[in-house]
């Protein structure tokens, strides 16, 4: 990376009788080669040109240095590189591999957008065009199908979080639950996929505008797939009648937490007192399952409820599921279908951990939806390259931080002339033949789709 900062020496202990000295005068080096993997995804998706043919630029043509695209190109690639600030783009904006990987071209004279210019592309958004792009992330979801046969069955898993806030931000509020100022947004998962990330105020129900988020994903899947099967799954927080009501209206099957309370445990308690019998007799983990049917007092009709008792060495620890699921036993119901849950847990933890989606610091609330959008579209390219370019490979169910430690941040000289841009890797990177894979992978899909 190439830049005008300080490049007196830095010493080192010595090495036997020489000297250990370095600098940050090497030139067009660039940290993040492997970003050129997520060029490629992006030329089969094209992801930054409907990005940005969904935001209204009101700029003049005639008086901006930057285009649009290539600014937001630019803040999602330094996103899925671990570059998460904007004023990290003081560095950034000359290194000439982020300039290759934007469209832009490399420029030694000429940097890419400032923290500044970045910044008042992320305050000019608004919401209606928050709403197209997430449209976008559902439609890149369904075009992730290809030709192959539509899905038979999708099951769509919902999730809300929380995304802590240290300052005045508009929409943050005190949450008792997770004892801090925060927003509440809620994420749609369909495997690894995402197909929904929606910031939210933190005073509301958790399951909050899910039942209209459902709605407006059945209509979308189904007019791509008329004949697929779809069902959502999710924890007790979503357990609200009229969703259940919706969904039985409609043929969405749910499988859905159910809160504990005291006519449910009066109505399990055989099963949970054999459980307990079990264990004070083997002093083992004990694991019984049933069913009842069950309907608090402001449902429509009655519902299947799966029952699991079981008893650990801290005592009874019941639970309770929902379910429109007719066919099944409960307890492979609970464990393969309802558990499998739990994986949506880890994609959540990879977006804010690994993507910075919990980086909501702009005043504004719309803001701040933005930018949770940049993390999503941030991990679709991710997610794309490990599920498409990494598929049966020992990183194929890695998670982000990882793809990125092994195959994002590499050093490599940047030589640019008029008819080549050439990236020197280095001769001992580990991953070398990994990574020349993936390329084929990726270049042989983009040519494939055009």
């Amino acid at each position: 990376m190439r830049t005008d900062c300080n490049t007196s020496a830095i010493r080192f202990t010595p090495l036997a009788r020489q000297q250990v000295i370095a600098s940050f005068d090497g030139g067009p080096i660039t940290s993040d080669a492997g970003a050129i993997l997520l060029r490629e995804v992006d030329r089969r998706l094209k992801m930054f040109d409907r990005i940005d043919g969904i935001i209204p630029d009101p700029r003049d043509p005639d008086l901006i240095t930057h285009t649009q695209r290539t600014l937001i190109a630019q803040r999602i690639l330094a996103i899925a590189c671990g570059w998460e600030d904007l004023n990290d783009h003081d560095r950034l904006r000359v290194d000439p591999l982020m300039q290759i990987v934007t469209e832009r071209g490399v420029d030694h004279e000429q940097p890419l957008g400032s923290d500044s210019t970045l910044c008042r592309l992320e305050n000019r958004v608004s919401r209606k065009t928050c709403v197209e792009l997430s449209k976008l992330l559902v439609e890149l979801f369904v075009e992730s199908f290809g030709d192959q046969p539509p899905p038979r069955e999708l099951t769509l898993d919902f999730d809300a979080t929380d995304d802590p806030v240290h300052g005045e931000q508009v929409g943050r509020f005190f949450h008792g639950f997770h004892g801090g100022y925060c927003f509440l947004p809620l994420y749609v998962f369909c495997g690894s996929q995402l197909l929904v990330a929606y910031l939210r105020p933190s005073n509301i129900d958790a399951a909050k505008h899910s039942r209209a988020i459902l709605k407006l994903l059945v209509s979308r899947l189904r007019q791509a797939w008329p004949t697929v099967k779809i069902t959502i799954r999710a924890d007790s927080g979503f357990c609200r009648w009229r969703l259940m009501r919706w969904c039985d209206r409609h043929g969405v099957d749910y499988i859905l937490g159910l809160a504990k309370n005291k006519r449910l445990l009066e109505m399990g308690k055989p099963l949970i007192e054999q459980a307990d019998q079990a264990f004070d007799q083997t002093h083992e983990k004990q694991r019984l399952f049933g069913e009842i049917s069950y309907a608090a007092h402001t449902w429509d009709r009655p519902r299947r409820v799966i029952v699991k008792a079981e008893h650990l060495d801290k005592g009874s620890n019941p639970r309770f599921v929902v379910t429109s699921l007719l066919e099944g036993q409960p307890q492979p119901l609970y464990d393969e279908v309802y558990c499998a849950r739990g994986e949506m847990e880890n994609r959540i933890k990879e977006q804010q951990l690994g993507l910075f989606a919990d980086r909501t610091s702009c005043h504004e609330f719309v803001a701040n939806q933005f930018r949770l959008l940049l993390s999503s579209f941030a991990y679709v390219l991710v997610e794309h390259l490990r599920r498409v370019g990494l598929r049966d490979t020992p990183l194929a169910h890695a998670q982000v931080s990882t793809i990125r430690t092994k195959l994002l941040k590499i050093g490599a000289l940047v030589k640019a002339s008029v008819r080549r841009l050439v990236l020197h890797l280095s001769a001992a990177f580990p991953l070398a033949d990994l990574f020349r894979q993936v390329v084929g992978r990726l270049t042989v899909c983009r040519t494939a789709t055009g």
